[in-house]
């Protein structure tokens, strides 16, 4: 089933997102619907908080950011932790679902070390590279809070403020389903 996303101005988007455990409810099925409304919404990434769940979940998808699938990723992320983030720092211009039409450039670390479990709540420890490493940083910072916005400067902000403004309001069209904050 395809969700709403959740617009910029909800509250969940800025929340720390709690742990969760193998007796979450449904968790099989919340993670197919996160993943088809990724794919409903030609994203590449889907944190909990954005379909409105205050939880440390996040799936990804980067196989078509890539020349060559075998690069890419397609994965599930519970309870993740970023361990260690390096290399230096390279700039590319991220979007977010939840804040549509807006595109700024953010600076990322090329890598990345995390820990996080899987379906099975098997832990593992991995490292992470180029455009996968930036997709799971966006996707980590929506569990703890964070938007792509926050990596921006002051002045793009305020730039952007009467754009931020609409979405907040529902003042916008696209082409996937969202939810925007109670007025």
């Amino acid at each position: 089933m395809i969700l709403p996303i959740r617009a910029f101005g909800d509250g969940v988007l800025r929340k720390m997102c709690k742990p969760i455990d193998s007796d979450y409810p449904d968790l099989n099925l919340l993670v197919e619907n996160m993943m088809e409304t990724m794919d409903a919404s030609n994203g590449v990434g889907l944190a909990a908080p954005q379909i409105g769940k205050d939880i440390r979940l996040f799936v990804i998808d980067s196989t078509h950011m890539y020349d060559e699938e075998a690069d890419g990723q397609r994965r599930v992320f519970i309870n993740a932790e970023m361990l260690d983030e390096y290399d230096d720092a390279w700039t590319f211009e991220e979007g977010c679902l939840s804040i549509p039409h807006i595109r700024e450039n953010v600076d990322r670390n090329a890598s990345i070390k995390i820990r996080f479990q899987d379906l099975d709540f098997n832990t593992y420890e991995e490292t992470f590279d180029g455009m996968t490493a930036r997709v799971i940083q966006h996707e980590y910072d929506h569990i703890e809070g964070v938007l792509f916005i926050d990596h921006i400067s002051a002045l793009k902000r305020r730039l952007i403020k009467g754009k931020l403004t609409d979405i907040s309001k529902g003042n916008i069209s696209v082409d996937y389903r969202m939810k925007f904050p109670k007025k």
